[in-house]
C-alpha cells in the first residue's frame, strides 16, 4: 500500500558531493518520521540520520557537518544531502519511513547504491 523509493546514487569521487532522493507513494495516511540508514559491503546496516513530522533532526557522528536530511511534506519525500563524500561512505543507502496515525507501520526502500572512489 505504501511504496518508498530511493534515487539520486551512483559514483563520485573523495570529497564530491551526492544528493539522494526517497519518495513515498501509495495509500499515506501520515509521515511521522523519516530516516536514512546505509550497509556498507560486509557490513551490518547502520543508521546515518532522521528527520520528525516537525522537522527536528539528528545524525550519526561519522556524518555530523557532512550529511543533511530534509523533508518535503507536500510531496512526501525525504533527501540527504551527502557532502565531503569518503570512501567509507560507500554503500547501499535506505529510506526508511514511520508511517500512521494511530496504528503505525514502518516501511523501507529497496536502496541505492552510493560508492565514493576514485
Amino acid at each position: 500500500q505504501v511504496q518508498l523509493v530511493e534515487s539520486g546514487g551512483g559514483l563520485v569521487q573523495p570529497g564530491g558531493s551526492l544528493r539522494l532522493s526517497c519518495a513515498a507513494s501509495g495509500r499515506i495516511s501520515r509521515i511521522n518520521s523519516m530516516n536514512w540508514y546505509r550497509q556498507g559491503p560486509g557490513k551490518e546496516r547502520e543508521w546515518v540520520a532522521s528527520i520528525t513530522d516537525g522537522g527536528s533532526t539528528n545524525y550519526a557522528d561519522s556524518v555530523k557537518g557532512r550529511f543533511t536530511i530534509s523533508r518535503d511534506n507536500a510531496k512526501n519525500a525525504a533527501y540527504l544531502q551527502m557532502n565531503s563524500l569518503k570512501p567509507e561512505d560507500t554503500a547501499v543507502y535506505y529510506c526508511k519511513a514511520n508511517i500512521g496515525i494511530r496504528s503505525r507501520t514502518t516501511y523501507w526502500g529497496r536502496g541505492t547504491q552510493v560508492t565514493v572512489s576514485s
